[in-house]
């Protein structure tokens, strides 16, 4: 019997740009401009839904203000619980990146994972924290430390990577050697270098691995930062690096996607890239080297 499995991303733009608004009142307003979306991934059959990165708010990360830790909350705490209750209404694994208070002055930027019952897997923390002009993330982020783990929903196991991360191929290898069948990508991306290298890295990831990469960003600009555009263009790559499906570059929409889960198992008896591994070979990559 066939392994197919309907995906779901979402990508948003922030509705409020007015830099005087209150944290609440932001992340109040992202969170329910998010929920339509997700009644409609619902009432379409997706079995597997992905927000975008840090979804219940903007990408504050072009501060440097404290007062954006107010968005910070639990993982598991109300958002994840509020999320669970619509997968078990819709049946619809969901992950939900969101901003984590572990104890204070210790946050982390955080997928959590819910399965199609409403239950709580468990969680990603974002392992690669960047920190240029712009995107000031070690400010807010206290780098992961729970390794790359993948997740057995009703549908498929998955894996998770946020945004900077795509860029590093290691822990793309990890979620494979870990049994991921899709990773999900949820991130907070704007145009200039990264823009050409959204379609490049993470097909590569796919092809090179032997799974699914669903990928999503936001979209619009954000004030009062104007970093630039959010580009969206969330899509769903299979492991041969062909684009099932992809979102526009400046709209709000939910993007979909059949995904075979079979042909991972058919990619890999041609592509024998685990069973070629020499990771005897690979010592210098683990080393504490510049």
């Amino acid at each position: 019997m066939a392994r197919k499995v309907i995906g779901g991303l979402i990508q948003c733009s922030n509705p409020i740009n007015d830099p005087s608004a209150s944290v609440p009142t932001v992340r109040d307003a992202m969170l329910e401009k998010h929920l339509p979306f997700i009644e409609e991934a619902g009432k379409k059959g997706v079995q597997i839904l992905c927000l975008q990165e840090i979804f219940n708010g903007p990408y504050f990360c072009p501060s440097q203000d404290p007062r954006w830790c107010d968005i910070a909350e639990a993982v598991p705490g109300p958002t994840v619980e509020r999320m669970a209750e619509y997968a078990k209404k819709y049946q619809m694994a969901m992950i939900v990146p969101v901003y984590e208070r572990e104890m204070a002055g210790v946050y982390y930027n955080t997928a959590a994972v819910i399965d199609a019952d409403g239950t709580y897997l468990g969680k990603y923390r974002k392992n690669h924290i960047p920190q240029t002009n712009g995107f000031w993330e070690k400010y807010y982020f206290k780098p992961g430390n729970l390794g790359y783990p993948t997740f057995q929903t009703r549908y498929a196991r998955i894996g998770v990577y946020i945004c900077y991360d795509r860029h590093f191929p290691e822990g793309a290898r990890l979620l494979g050697l870990n049994g991921a069948e899709i990773v999900f990508n949820p991130s907070a991306t704007v145009a200039g270098l990264s823009q050409y290298l959204w379609k490049l890295e993470q097909p590569a990831h796919a092809v090179a691995n032997g799974y699914y990469i669903a990928a999503s960003n936001r979209v619009g600009t954000e004030a009062p930062w104007n970093i630039g555009k959010f580009y969206g263009t969330s899509y769903f790559c299979d492991p041969r690096g062909n684009f099932l499906a992809v979102g526009s570059e400046d709209k709000d929409e939910l993007v979909v996607a059949e995904m075979d889960l079979d042909l991972i198992e058919e990619v890999r008896r041609t592509w024998q890239f685990f069973r070629d591994r020499r990771p005897e070979t690979y010592e210098d990559m683990v080393k504490l080297l510049p």
